[in-house]
């Protein structure tokens, strides 16, 4: 970890506010920048890979905690892809120079959203996706949902979802799907200005690896790689599995 300590960065007004929790560490250009997955954290295993990995070459790291995550503010119950976004956007606003852009499961789908909303300012020099969790509010969850469950989203609201990572599983609330449906790719394509290397493990059970070679073929105009772990899970976390990670930062970087 950086020697710089936990910052906060006040994020949306009124009720809506919340302080979210960023750690930086300062170097070189093209820095990295961290999206983490639904209900993770920023000091999870890939995100202190990430941060050993730029203390070793001089570049600067950023990451943090969406709302209702980690050290941040705000409760996960209100978590949205709009609001996570917006957040994104915010702690992105505070880098400077180009940054390579990490997104895990989830992060994977903001870190396109952030792509494509940022193209204009050119100042994303690469994507690297980890088992990109694209749509993942409509393919993911609620098209997986049995009939009593999508029942119970309707009339109470919310819903619980098992896990493999979370004994009570995760709780998936109705607004949360319908946010989603703004910002669905669908099967259009999806232009990012940038290349893009896309890790996924195919024994993934939360994000099948037949999810990421779809997403390939809608990504068609732009230098995409697709490197698929026969052995690997949702998690990639195994310390080679940190490796191909780093490596594909420094992928990214050279095909600009």
């Amino acid at each position: 970890m950086s020697g710089n300590g936990v910052e906060t960065l006040r994020v949306g007004e009124g009720t809506s506010g919340r302080d979210i929790a960023v750690l930086r560490r300062t170097g070189a250009t093209p820095g990295i920048f961290w999206l983490g997955g639904f209900a993770s954290d920023m000091r999870g295993s890939k995100a202190e890979a990430l941060d050993a990995f730029a203390a070793r070459s001089g570049r600067g790291f950023t990451r943090f905690d969406y709302s209702g995550h980690g050290a941040s503010g705000g409760a996960f119950a209100d978590g949205t892809i709009s609001r996570w976004l917006e957040e994104a956007r915010a702690v992105f606003a505070t880098t400077e120079g180009p940054q390579v852009v990490v997104g895990s499961s989830m992060g994977g789908w903001l870190a396109l959203l952030l792509a494509e909303a940022l193209r204009a300012e050119r100042r994303i020099a690469g994507l690297v996706l980890i088992a990109p969790a694209v749509d993942m509010t409509r393919a993911l969850m609620f098209d997986q949902m049995s009939r009593k469950e999508k029942k119970q989203l309707a009339e109470e609201g919310a819903v619980a979802m098992p896990s493999d990572y979370s004994a009570a599983g995760y709780t998936i609330t109705r607004t949360l799907v319908e946010d989603g449906d703004r910002h669905l790719f669908g099967a259009r394509l999806i232009e990012t200005g940038c290349p893009v290397h896309i890790l996924q493990g195919v024994e993934d059970t939360d994000v099948p690896w037949q999810h990421a070679t779809a997403l390939v073929s809608r990504l068609a105009s732009d230098d995409v790689v697709l490197t698929l772990v026969k052995d690997g899970d949702h998690r990639l976390s195994r310390p080679e599995d940190l490796e191909r990670m780093t490596a594909a930062v420094e992928g990214v970087t050279a095909m600009d």
